[in-house]
Parts: structure tokens; sequence; C-alpha cells
């Protein structure tokens, strides 16, 4: 039997397993651990259930949603008693589930054991069925039941065309290089991997020390450049600074050997082509989410080497930690990492739409009953928003990257200096002394902001971090301008992030804000922008966004 052969049989042989994404719904064997292993913790709780029970029923129960809830803001919730009462044995019952939790579980089992709980008690809302829908029965009533024909043609469509989810975004008036990625720059260099786009400066000086951004490579690098005004390119190029970013490209499965050590090489290629354009010795180094793996990476290979090429770091919604309690610990069991690895080696790619899958049953609230009530039940179309656009124009996963991620999840090498050889070099992040500015989003479910945090006190040198309001999209995409966004910000040498925390300074705005004050005092002194972007040695090759962003 060859290796193939051995992989396509493990596959098979685990297609039950809870890793395969076409399982993560609310029948899924997740919901199958969570009722097999603590049913024994429910029926403990029984007691306290019934006793709410009946106060719901002779109604005396004080139990109210939550007024962020937006599934009970209907009037009916409150003044129709059957309503009321529904809502309150609801969240009775999704309170009894997360009880019967047991809070000495290790850090990773109480991770599957919550994932379990939100995807099982929030296929039971009852805002999820029209009878249960008070605002779905009156738009039904009011609009003689066509929402409801309406909404049902949304569901055959997807349930063919959508792999059975409902479609979050109309993307129809949002596309790239029209409405989107539209920050003028040119493509400056392009590689198999990957091309480079250097925005045109704004004015008539610039910062001497170029600023370079990695985005994750399980992405399009378009959602550091969405709709005007809500920009990171443009308001970088609006602080004066020589902005870079790397469009990596979409690999297909003959690309299925590029693993980290690669995009790391490529990195570092970026990192030259970017000094050599500038004309400066050093560069400004940021990093997005899994782009901050590649980037503290090639950070870690130029120190020990010797090379110091890296004027600053800095690390976005970027976990070097991962032994930490976050939702992606529920899928750190051994077995299911062999048949995640297995899977995509025997494609050659883990597809976007599966790794879509698995990032929307994260949040079922919010990313899929959500739009089920206000697709189907409503008969609504979904929001025309630029970043859930780019959530659903997903990219794959090289099977040989998608192996080595798994191995740091599993392995956690990271944060032991030495443990992980990069391009023949041991890396150690205590040797990367440049000064560092770390960034962690207050309500991140993928990579919680103390894990965040934790960045700080693995890398040398002088550490700032920034702690923004908002999810982990939602702090990265965080433009100046609304009055409710605040971060806190302090020096990063604290033992914990909670004790950085209670010396912290809250500030009102964005995080981009205090970045781009302290990125232009580390950016040297300003000079005259040169009158083509690009330079002898790497001319202009084509218009920003490029060719590999549409692939």
């Amino acid at each position: 039997m060859t290796g193939s052969d051995r992989d396509d049989e493990l596959v098979d042989r685990a297609k039950p397993a809870m890793l395969a994404p076409e399982l993560f719904g609310p029948a899924g064997s997740f919901a199958t651990l969570f009722s097999s292993v603590y049913m024994a913790a429910f029926l403990k709780k029984n007691v306290e259930l019934s006793k709410s029970m009946f106060d719901i029923f002779v109604g005396t129960s004080q139990i109210a949603p939550d007024s962020h809830d937006q599934r009970f803001k209907d009037e009916a919730w409150s003044e129709n008693p059957v309503y009321k009462r529904i809502a309150q044995a609801y969240l009775a019952m999704t309170d009894a589930v997360q009880a019967m939790i047991p809070d000495d579980l290790e850090a990773d089992d109480k991770a599957r054991a919550n994932l379990a709980a939100s995807i099982v008690t929030s296929a039971f809302s009852p805002t999820n069925a029209l009878a249960g829908n008070p605002a779905a029965m009156k738009k039904a009533l009011a609009t003689g039941g066509s929402s409801l024909a309406t909404g049902f043609g949304k569901f055959v469509n997807d349930w063919i065309f959508n792999d059975g989810l409902p479609q979050q975004v109309d993307d129809t008036s949002l596309k790239v290089g029209e409405t989107l990625g539209i920050t003028p720059g040119k493509v400056v260099h392009k590689t198999e991997m990957f091309e480079l786009i250097q925005y045109q400066p704004v004015g008539r000086t610039v910062h001497e020390i170029p600023v370079l951004l990695i985005p994750p490579q399980i992405s399009r690098y378009y959602f550091t450049d969405l709709a005007p005004g809500r920009s990171f390119a443009e308001f970088a190029r609006s602080s004066r600074l020589n902005h870079f970013v790397i469009s990596w490209r979409n690999p297909t499965a003959e690309h299925s050997d590029w693993d980290l050590e690669a995009y790391v090489s490529a990195a570092l290629e970026a990192i030259e082509a970017v000094a050599a354009i500038a004309g400066s010795k050093k560069i400004n180094l940021i990093g997005f989410c899994a782009g901050g793996i590649v980037s503290a990476l090639a950070a870690g290979y130029l120190a020990a080497k010797g090379r110091d090429l890296i004027n600053t770091l800095s690390l976005c919604v970027t976990m070097l930690n991962w032994k930490v309690d976050a939702a992606l610990g529920a899928f750190r069991l051994p077995a299911l990492l062999d048949v995640a690895k297995a899977q995509s080696k025997s494609q050659g790619i883990l597809p976007g739409k599966d790794l879509h899958k698995i990032f929307t049953w994260l949040r079922p609230n919010d990313l899929v009953w959500n739009y089920w009530v206000n697709n189907y039940l409503m008969g609504d179309e979904p929001p025309a928003f630029d970043i859930l656009a780019w959530n659903k124009d997903g990219t794959n996963l090289p099977a040989a990257l998608h192996a080595d991620f798994l191995r740091l999840f599993e392995e956690n090498r990271l944060v032991e200096p030495g443990a992980l050889e990069v391009l023949g070099e041991p890396v150690d992040l205590g040797r990367i002394t440049c000064d560092s500015f770390v960034v962690g989003a207050e309500t991140d479910h993928l990579t919680p902001w103390k894990a965040c945090y934790q960045s700080c006190r693995l890398l040398g040198g002088k550490s700032t971090f920034a702690l923004s309001n908002g999810g982990h999209i939602a702090a990265l995409v965080n433009p100046p301008g609304n009055s409710r966004a605040y971060y806190f910000t302090g020096p990063g040498f604290a033992e914990s992030a909670d004790s950085w925390l209670e010396t912290a300074s809250r500030k009102r705005g964005s995080w981009w804000q205090g970045w781009g004050k302290w990125m232009t005092q580390r950016s040297g002194k300003k000079v005259p922008i040169a009158k083509t972007l690009g330079s002898k040695a790497f001319p202009p090759l084509a218009d920003a966004p490029g060719e590999y962003v549409l692939q």
C-alpha cells in the first residue's frame, strides 16, 4: 500500500470524526460527545432546572434575555406571557447545559465542551422556528406569506449551492479592484507565491524606514484595504509611511508542498525587496493573525543569522503560545489532528470552504442562526458588508503548511528557545530585540487577547501592548472615527495580562492611531517621495490590487 493509499484509508475510516467539516452542525459529533460525557453532570443539575421551570410556569421567574441578545428584541418576548415563558425556559435550559461543564476540566477539554454547548443550545433557540419567532410571524402575516416563500427559495438555493449554510452577505456590489482594495499602488515584485504591492505615498515626503505588512496565508490581503475610510493601507499612507503589503497566491493542489519554511523564505525575500526599493538598511515589519507567525519566524531567523534588518515588529491578533485557553483548543486531539493532516494531504490542500465552515461553527449564533432567521424566516437579503464579503472570499491552505500549523498547534514549540528550526536556524524569539507593538482584541474567540499578550513576554526588546475593542477581525478593521471605539495601551512588561490591564491607559478611538504614532516615531526622518513606485531593480509590474488576489 502506498503512502497516499494509507492517507486515503485513514480519511475514509475517520469520516465520522469531529474534525470533518461537514459534521460541524447541531447534530454533529460534538453534540454526541457532549451528551455522552456530561449527561451525568446534567442530571445533577436537574433539581435546579426543575425549580426554574416551575417558577417560569407560575410566572414568578426573574429570568430575562440579555439586553444585547438580538434574538429576543421583539416586544412580544417581554409583553406576551406565552413568548415570555418560552424565552425563559430556553434560557434556563441554556444555563443548565453550561452549568454541567465542570470547572476543573483541562483547558482543551473545556474548550470542546463549550463549543459543543454553544452548537447545541444555539440550535434549539425558539427563534430559529417560525412559531417561536414573533417578528417572523408578524412579517409573514403582513406580506401574505410572501416573506416565507422568498425565504424558502433562499433556503433551497443555499442547500444546493452553499453547502446548506445560509448566505452571510450580499456581495453583488462589492468587487475587489472596484469598491474594495482600491488604494492606489503598484505591484513591484512578483514570485510564484506572492505579489508585493507598494502603495502610493501621500504628500511630498515619506518616512525613510518603510513598513511591510504580512497578512494571513489563509485569507486574501485586501481586508487590510477594504472600502475607502475603512482601509489600513489608506491610514498608513496618510500617516506618511512608505507602506507595502504581501498579496499571497491562492494555492491549488500543485502547490501542496508549500510549507511554513517556504512562506518564511517568501517573507524574507519581500523584506529584502522592500529595503532595496526604499533604500533603507532596515524595515518595519507588521503581521496580522497567522501572518504574524511568519513575521515572528522571519525576524527570529534574521536574529539567528545576526542580520539587523528588522527595525520594529508589530504582531496583531497573533498567538505565538498555543497552549492557552482558547476555542481552537477544542481541536487539540491527536487523532483529530492526524485525520486533518491526512485529509488535506490526500487533496493537496485544505479547501477554503472547509476552513470557512470550521470558523463559522465556532460562532453559531452570529454566523449561522442569525442569517437563518434573516434569510429564511424573514425573507430578507443579508447585508452588503465589506468584512463579510472578504470573509466569504476564502483561500486554500497548502497541505504542507496545514501540517506545519497543526504541528505548531499540537507541540507549541515556538515558546521554547531553539526548539523550532527554520531554514536550518534554531529560532529563539527572545533574540528579537527590536521594539515591538502587540495587539489583542477584547472579544476575540480565535486568538484570545491574554494569549496575544504573552508574545510580549516571549520577544526580546521593549514591547508595547494594545487591547482593542471588538473581535478577531473587527479589531483589525478599526478605522478612526468610530465614537464607540476604544483601546487600552501600555508597556508589555507585566508578568500577566491581568496585571498589565490594571495599569494600562484607556484611550478613545482606534488602536490604529496609537500604532501610527508609535510607528512614525520609529521610522526615521522624512525624505522626498520618489517620482515613481518601485525602483530600477523592482519596476512597477501592474496596478494594485494585482492578479493573485483575484484568483
